[in-house]
């Protein structure tokens, strides 16, 4: 383990595994014509290992941080894009951004109230426990 200490290999390599469970993902995917895409299905099973204590957030930590601060780099086909359909933006450019912006208020709202829902269920399990005992 001493050279999985240094973190200039430790970061690939992790990356790489990341890779590799997007990529026996995307076999699956293929194989059974799942209705799911590889990125949905590979993160369904690395959570999967993950609950199962068969990898370790630890093995994969540094890898997905990196990932996760070089973002920007992965969205620059979108930014060319743009740029390609300019003409359609100005035509329809509103009406995109008002679905975005509807959108997003949707996903707010109901992660808010899911997450709120979840913050009473635990205080009435607490209560519940307290009782109990």
């Amino acid at each position: 383990m001493i050279l999985l200490s240094h973190r200039w290999l430790r970061v690939p390599l992790q990356i790489g595994l990341l890779c590799a469970i997007w990529l026996l993902a995307d076999m699956v995917v293929r194989l059974l014509h799942l209705p799911l895409p590889a990125n949905v299905t590979g993160m369904l099973a690395l959570l999967m290992l993950i609950v199962c204590g068969w990898v370790r957030v630890e093995w994969l930590r540094d890898g997905a941080s990196w990932l996760l601060a070089e973002m920007l780099l992965f969205f620059v086909p979108a930014v060319v894009a743009v740029v390609n359909y300019q003409s359609l933006l100005l035509q329809q450019g509103w009406r995109i951004a008002l679905v975005l912006i509807i959108s997003t208020a949707l996903v707010l709202g109901v992660t808010a109230w899911v997450v709120d829902r979840l913050y009473c269920f635990e205080i009435w399990l607490a209560r519940r426990s307290r009782r109990h005992v």
